[in-house]
């Protein structure tokens, strides 16, 4: 009780990490998949999937729709409101459809590495497999987008001990897999800095055959919560092309934005932005009591 009263006392009286004073930082987080040569995502609308062993060639064309139009459809609400976002992508999307990644790029939107094919996670791959991965499917983002990938976040977050490791000889910026914190942090131990960034608790799959509404009522009041009970706090906002960018979620999500946008002490960065605030402030992972304490 004495931990807690505590908190309550000097939440208040907190310094602010945040660049001019602000109170909050929110960024937006683009997940651009797709999956190997003849597979589909393990889930979809569809209520009827195809017999075992059937290619599911729905379930393949529901996955392009994310490069051929949801991409599109997210840069164009992000602009406008004026808010900045990464696209994390997996490499074979810039080799089946480089002009969205093109796009991407012309657009200075963030580009960040997410795996070659989504169904190819790091668990489970020896050292040089997961290190030959991670290094080719950079390589095609940048050969193909013409910039250099600064951040990583694996395939289902399906990270390794090794990962870290080999994120840091590719002199990355920031590594996006985390879901055990609440603030980024400069991880302590590389050779190079790396940053820290939480994902989301709460992506749009959570809502693919629910009620896209429940988006925005859980971004909204997690939001509400943080900004006014927690000066100092991250929200990071996470939506997928291929379903996060038709119509009825991408909606949804224009609400959370045009909701957001309304409150003046929230920063908006980039991962990229955010990485070098963190790394110059030197902030270091902290617990939750300590994040108040005088």
């Amino acid at each position: 009780m004495h931990n807690i009263k505590k908190i309550k006392e000097t939440m208040k009286n907190t310094v602010l990490i945040w660049p001019e004073g602000k109170k909050m930082a929110v960024t937006i987080r683009f997940m651009l998949e797709a999956w190997s040569e003849g597979k589909a995502p393990p889930y979809s609308p569809m209520a009827s999937p195809p017999k075992p062993g059937v290619v599911n060639l729905q379930g393949i064309k529901w996955a392009e729709y994310g490069a051929k139009v949801g991409a599109y459809r997210l840069m164009r609400i992000a602009n406008k409101y004026e808010i900045p976002a990464v696209f994390c992508v997996n490499a074979r999307v810039a080799e089946l459809f480089p002009e969205v990644i093109l796009e991407i790029s012309a657009s200075k939107f963030e580009i960040a590495g997410h795996n070659y094919a989504q169904d190819e996670v790091l668990s489970g791959l020896s050292f040089e497999e997961e290190n030959q991965l991670i290094h080719t499917s950079l390589k095609i983002l940048e050969n193909v987008s013409g910039v250099r990938p600064k951040g990583w976040v694996s395939a289902t977050l399906a990270t390794t001990e090794n990962t870290l490791k080999i994120l840091a000889s590719e002199k990355l910026l920031w590594h996006g897999d985390y879901n055990n914190i609440d603030l980024p942090y400069v991880i302590n131990g590389m050779n190079s800095k790396m940053v820290a960034i939480p994902h989301s608790d709460f992506a749009d799959n959570r809502v693919l055959n629910g009620a896209p509404l429940d988006l925005f009522t859980t971004y909204q009041n997690t939001f509400d919560f943080l900004h006014q009970e927690e000066p100092n706090s991250y929200l990071n906002i996470v939506i997928h092309c291929h379903f996060g960018g038709r119509p009825l979620i991408s909606a949804v999500f224009e609400r959370i934005l045009k909701y957001i946008k309304q409150f003046p002490d929230v920063w908006f960065p980039t991962h990229e932005e955010l990485s070098n605030h963190i790394i110059k402030k030197n902030i270091k992972e902290i617990n939750y009591i300590d994040r108040f304490r005088k």
